[in-house]
């Protein structure tokens, strides 16, 4: 696991983005409105999927009953995927977050809003959401599936496929094409450092992109 983390680490999102395109597949690329809090680094890992809802009027110690429940079920060496199905409440906070590092998860991704964000940049978990707000899931939010497929906009995500992201966005990795799309993606970055090369010695682009097949 450790060695492919590392693998995985060191390939940038845009080569593993060309790589998938390559060999057919489809619809990996999360919607750009899903950004890090902060843009330095690299989120990568298997996701620990997570669906839920709005539930206007629920009880409120049902709701944090629920919420630490999947708080309790996230696996280290994970990362937490969520699709929350709203845009009103946080997906993750302050204590969340620092519960979610201290057991080893990796990271978090959600399909809606953060809060605590001083907070969690300080504790360095890496955290992707669409925005920010005060309000919280306390009497609002239940989950309704829990290491199932979940969807956001045209992405499956099934549990165990491995996201990836950094400053230019995340893709999502199917579990099955993982070590072909690393191993690719690996190969990629050391064509492109001899065609980049090839270039800064003087190479005419089009030349460069003709003899190493890759631009």
């Amino acid at each position: 696991m450790t060695d492919r983390l590392d693998r995985a680490k060191s390939c940038y999102t845009s080569v593993l983005h060309d790589v998938m395109r390559a060999m057919g597949l489809k619809d990996f690329t999360l919607p750009p409105r899903i950004r890090p809090m902060d843009p330095e680094g690299v989120l990568t890992g298997p996701a620990f999927t997570i669906e839920g809802r709005i539930v206007e009027g629920a009880d409120a110690h049902q709701t944090l009953l629920e919420w630490t429940g999947l708080l309790s079920k996230c696996p280290a060496g994970h990362v937490w995927v969520a699709q929350p199905s709203n845009q009103i409440v946080a997906s993750m906070g302050e204590l969340s977050a620092e519960t979610l590092h201290r057991k080893g998860v990796l990271g978090v991704v959600t399909d809606g809003a953060l809060r605590d964000t001083n907070f969690i940049l300080k504790l360095g978990l890496p955290t992707w959401g669409t925005h920010y707000t005060p309000r919280d899931v306390v009497g609002l939010w239940l989950p309704t599936a829990i290491g199932e497929t979940i969807r956001i906009e045209d992405v499956t995500i099934n549990p165990g496929d491995w996201v990836h992201g950094d400053r230019d966005g995340m893709v999502v990795i199917p579990a099955a094409h993982l070590d072909e799309v690393i191993d690719k993606g690996v190969a990629a970055m050391a064509t492109e450092s001899k065609v980049r090369r090839a270039i800064l010695d003087g190479m005419d682009p089009q030349e460069a992109y003709l003899k190493y097949g890759k631009f």
